[in-house]
């Protein structure tokens, strides 16, 4: 009995010395891989200390594989992903077109209902569509605690 649990002792801490050899975000988040740079994800971290602490060398692995990796970091923000490729662009006279008719205009051209009389909404006039990129990393960066939803 006591050597079947000795076994069975021995095979578990070769699992969990594997496991964590061969990195907490590499096992989590395969798709995360390739990345360079960027927030490093808490989670992962955190689980890589843990096989520091009890398994200092399988530790050390695992932060140098999720490092080397780079699944030890968080995906990408808005800013980065979103594509200015494929922004449709609507053509209107702004001085004689009224909040109503743009939510009319939205649309009709793009399907997605919006109301511009929300109380949190801000509304920003840009020179260019470059810009978009620059207002959504502003707002995200304002609401990081705050959920944004866009309704289809």
């Amino acid at each position: 009995m006591e050597k079947n649990l000795m076994k069975v002792l021995q095979v578990f801490v070769c699992a969990v010395l594997v496991v964590q050899a061969s990195g907490c975000g590499t096992l989590m988040y395969p798709e995360r891989r390739g990345q360079r740079g960027g927030h490093i994800d808490v989670g992962i971290a955190v689980l890589d200390g843990i096989g520091l602490f009890f398994f200092l060398i399988p530790g050390i692995i695992a932060y140098a594989v999720d490092f080397s990796n780079g699944t030890i970091y968080l995906p990408a923000t808005s800013k980065s992903s979103l594509d200015l490729k494929n922004i449709k662009q609507v053509k209107f006279n702004p001085k004689n077109t009224t909040l109503v008719a743009l939510e009319r205009i939205i649309k009709d051209q793009t399907g997605c209902t919006v109301k511009f009389n929300q109380s949190d909404m801000r509304i920003t006039k840009l020179r260019s569509s470059h810009e978009i990129q620059e207002q959504f990393a502003q707002v995200t960066l304002g609401n990081q605690d705050k959920r944004l939803s866009f309704n289809y």
